[in-house]
């Protein structure tokens, strides 16, 4: 099996300092559910996994956060697109949790339930502690310059092999040529 996760904010959509907060406020990064589509079509499984501290900081809570994954994914399956699986971690950074990236345990629990290799799965990003997280867990980190992935790639110090892309849709484009 072929399995590509994304991170959510900065990679499927749109980033905002001040969190994604309702369906409202999410918006899809323009080529991102194309390129989850052609993803799709061409075998792979498509995985989110993304830190939520907005629950852990009382911002928003799980009925939102699931209700902005359902325009997520509604969206997703409109463009011919789908979303295996939704994983996130709701704990704040202060939680010190297993689960918030850069911490690998997320990234673990999504190779455990898909059956799959560290090896053979690409985890994309758009912040250092998305391909820190995938480098942790075995994975392939691949930056994308839309969100924080330029600032990320100014600043450096990114994991070895990290591949870098414009954006899902050229990651995607790459990977299905």
């Amino acid at each position: 099996m072929k399995l590509v996760v994304l991170d959510r904010d900065g990679v499927i959509n749109h980033d905002s300092a001040a969190y994604i907060k309702s369906p409202d406020e999410w918006r899809p990064i323009e080529g991102s559910l194309e390129a989850i589509a052609r993803l799709r079509k061409a075998g792979y499984r498509v995985a989110v996994a993304t830190n939520q501290a907005g629950v852990g900081r009382g911002l928003f809570d799980m009925a939102t956060l699931a209700a902005i994954h359902s325009r997520m994914t509604q969206a997703v399956s409109a463009a011919g697109g789908q979303i295996d699986g939704i994983f996130f971690c709701p704990h704040s950074p202060q939680a010190a949790c297993v689960c918030r990236k850069p911490q690998p345990g997320m990234l673990l629990e999504i190779l455990r339930r898909f059956g799959v290799e560290p090896g053979a799965v690409t985890v994309v990003g758009d912040s250092l502690r998305d391909l820190q997280a995938a480098q942790a867990a075995g994975c392939q980190p691949a930056l994308v310059l839309t969100g924080n992935g330029v600032r990320t790639l100014e600043e450096g110090g990114l994991p070895e092999g990290t591949t870098v892309h414009d954006n899902l849709a050229a990651f995607a484009a790459e990977r299905t040529a």
